[in-house]
């Protein structure tokens, strides 16, 4: 099963989002995301978090609603995000895609995006997505769909990542080594309907962009 996992940071264009909600996903509403999940006009399944940052309303419908409630202290080790992660692993979840966990706080951001290393750890697929990106940590492959403007970088998430082979981009690699810290893997182009990915050793962000 796939989890959404819906937070409080930016989602301009809710249209964009819809592609992603499939009838059987567990939807999870982190906080003030439910007010995201509210202007989608989807009802999530979990509604969790210390709700230091959900609007009154959206919380008590999505209680009268029904929707399971998990509630957390505001003093805590993890964040809400995080927990939310959990929740899913907890559930067997075999994909977890992160909404609305790209914002203004570089920390939080930041914060999120190391969370793909913990869905990784555990066996499953995660994905960051924004109105602009799409964002993926690898260890090893990943194949990853041509979309019209988009642009593809790979990023070093680890000291260096070896072995790195790509096909159907514009600037091809074969069992190339990327340091962390440099640029060399920003910005490449399509060429193929389809462009994969494959390392032997390191972590990869894997990311899909567009302006």
């Amino acid at each position: 099963m796939t989890g959404i996992i819906v937070s409080n940071g930016n989602i301009e264009d809710y249209d964009f989002y819809r592609k992603y909600f499939k009838k059987e996903s567990l939807v999870i509403a982190v906080d003030g995301g439910a007010f995201h999940l509210r202007n989608l006009g989807i009802k999530p399944d979990i509604l969790l978090g210390d709700f230091d940052s959900i609007l009154k309303e959206d919380y008590e419908n999505y209680y009268k609603a029904g929707v399971e409630i998990l509630k957390f202290p505001e003093e805590k080790d993890a964040t809400d995000t995080e927990i939310a992660i959990d929740e899913g692993i907890k559930r067997g979840l075999r994909q977890i895609i992160l909404m609305g966990v790209i914002g203004s706080r570089l920390d939080h951001s930041l914060s999120n995006v190391f969370l793909l290393k913990k869905i990784l750890d555990n066996g499953i697929k995660g994905m960051i997505v924004d109105t602009y990106n799409e964002i993926y940590l690898i260890k090893d492959r990943i194949k990853i769909k041509k979309e019209e403007g988009y642009k593809l970088s790979l990023l070093p998430a680890t000291d260096k990542v070896e072995g790195v082979t790509t096909k159907g981009l514009y600037y091809g690699l074969n069992d190339a080594t990327i340091e962390f810290g440099s640029s060399f893997g920003v910005s490449n182009e399509f060429i193929s309907d389809s462009a994969e990915i494959s390392i032997k050793k390191g972590l990869l962000l894997v990311i899909k962009s567009r302006d």
